[in-house]
């Protein structure tokens, strides 16, 4: 080849690389020098145990990219993270409540995920749309659903063998439930106290029974567009009365200063015959000594309805290793990932494809019907996420103990909280 045809090769070749594409935006990950980045996350030893696993497949596929899990309780990973960032020493990864994930996004302080999405062809393709909706802003996506959760009844099958009680059916009402609640309520010793509730559901949240119980009976929870508390109007209000009347009139729902006494968990300590909750605690009650299993959520007045949440990842703004984040949230929003989640049995999967194949229907984590949780979805409504969720919540849920505790009246709390959850979403707007 003579030089002047070798020199426009040469030529030819540097305008090609000049006019593609840059991925400047896009810093690719390391592939020889080791980095060790974090993912913080909340929840139990046994959630850690799952995501370990994950860890574990992920550091085979990358293993220059070392990911040390950090886990705390719930309460505690929110003031961790609080200092973490007030020290300028945030996780590279970090798990996001989907109604918490708006006040985050709008501090500055999570990485924009839209440029690696975009030099991530087809990623998002097969994730359920729903899980992707609370993560979506103006710019694109500060966050990814890691994996999602539906509410559904928890039934302790060993006290309703023993109560003569049939077991809840697909066909349940909450008129089905409050009865079953009443006669699963016992005295077991004779002492004249109560030590077995029939039903047992958290009460400070709207999460995993509240909200369904006013989506039931035809009320609506918060209006985020108007700015605007609605769970005390209509229909909501019987919800509340219903509810009310469970643990004050029947006691077959023990207040909540009876079930700090358990734990928090009445179920799981074994003295509560039903709980509503979502699949995050399937591997920690597979190794309770009873036998339990899973039922739809009962119906109310107006129809069955159920909550629907999403935990996600985010990648801290001031991260070091940002393209190593990503490899691990693309990684765990993937089918390795997804599959692997789907068969140690924590969550659904945002996968589709996994959540409706045998890696999670045919999981072995526990032998229940986990298609009751994905059957969910046809009648699910997406929990609510808006700026000040937290402060609001705090409203709401610490505004309902004195009705619990039997010192105030379901509407005069009500008529309260209203007033105060509304000041809470105007400071935010």
């Amino acid at each position: 080849m003579s030089r002047i045809v070798l020199l426009w090769a040469v030529i030819a070749v540097l305008l090609v690389s000049a006019c593609a594409p840059t991925p400047a935006a896009v810093p690719a990950a390391t592939q020889a020098a080791p980095v060790d980045i974090t993912y913080m996350m909340w929840g139990s030893p046994d959630e850690l145990a799952v995501w370990q696993n994950i860890v574990d497949d992920f550091h085979t596929a990358h293993p220059n990219i070392t990911v040390k899990v950090d886990v705390a309780d719930w309460d505690g990973y929110w003031e961790k993270l609080k200092t973490l960032y007030a020290g300028n020493t945030p996780p590279d990864v970090y798990a996001m409540d989907a109604p918490l994930y708006p006040d985050w996004a709008s501090r500055g302080v999570l990485l924009n995920l839209q440029p690696y999405i975009d030099a991530s062809p087809g990623l998002l393709d097969g994730l359920y749309p729903g899980t992707l909706t609370a993560y979506k802003r103006a710019d694109g996506y500060y966050g990814l659903p890691r994996d999602f959760q539906t509410i559904v009844l928890f039934y302790n099958q060993d006290m309703f063998d023993a109560a003569g009680v049939p077991y809840p059916a697909a066909a349940w009402t909450f008129d089905d439930l409050r009865a079953a609640a009443r006669q699963l309520t016992l005295d077991t010793d004779g002492d004249g106290k109560i030590d077995q509730w029939g039903f047992s559901p958290d009460l400070w949240d709207m999460e995993l029974f509240w909200s369904e119980a006013i989506w039931g009976y035809g009320g609506e929870v918060i209006d985020t567009t108007a700015g605007k508390t609605l769970l005390a109007e209509g229909k909501a209000r019987d919800a509340w009365r219903f509810i009310a009347e469970m643990v004050t009139v029947d006691k077959s729902i023990p207040d909540p200063d009876t079930a700090a006494q358990f734990g928090g968990d009445p179920f799981a300590a074994g003295v509560s015959a039903m709980t509503t909750i979502g699949h995050w605690v399937v591997p920690e009650y597979a190794k309770l000594e009873f036998k339990w299993a899973v039922a739809p959520f009962p119906a109310g007045p107006a129809g069955r309805a159920t909550s629907v949440n999403s935990a996600g990842f985010v990648v801290a703004k001031g991260s070091q290793h940002p393209a190593e984040a990503w490899e691990f949230v693309k990684f765990a929003v993937g089918a390795s990932g997804q599959t692997r989640l789907a068969e140690l049995g924590f969550a659904l999967p945002v996968l589709k494809s996994v959540a409706e194949g045998p890696a999670y229907l045919q999981q072995k984590s526990a032998p229940i019907d986990h298609k009751v949780f994905l059957d969910a979805l046809a009648y699910a409504h997406a929990k609510p996420t808006f700026k000040g969720y937290d402060a609001w919540a705090s409203a709401v849920g610490d505004g309902l103990i004195p009705v619990w505790t039997g010192e105030t009246t379901i509407d005069a709390a009500l008529d309260e909280i209203v007033p105060a959850a509304d000041a809470v979403l105007a400071e935010n707007r």
